[in-house]
């Protein structure tokens, strides 16, 4: 499955290095990856691959707490619903 992820607030230094290393320990695999910085606002938004056995809930849950301890908002979604979404 692949999915979706937005990371969004003030920038700080080690928001990439802990998003990434937390999709490491849980075994997603970055495929495509975007950032950019905006009068000192972060932005960041990944494609990543889950293995078969991955829990989706479980993931997006530590991804959550992630983002509470660096003070960033990350959301996680599903890519094929996300696509649709674009669609409407």
């Amino acid at each position: 499955m692949k999915i979706i992820i937005t990371v969004v607030g003030n920038d700080k230094v080690g928001i990439v290095a802990a998003v990434s290393q937390k999709l490491s320990e849980l075994q997603v695999n970055i495929i495509d990856m975007s950032q950019t910085l905006m009068h000192g606002s972060f932005t960041m938004m990944l494609m990543g691959e889950l293995n078969a056995e991955a829990d989706f809930a479980s993931i997006k849950k530590e991804l959550s707490t992630v983002g509470e301890q660096i003070g960033v908002s990350i959301h996680v979604e599903n890519q094929e619903l996300f696509d649709a979404m674009q669609n409407i």
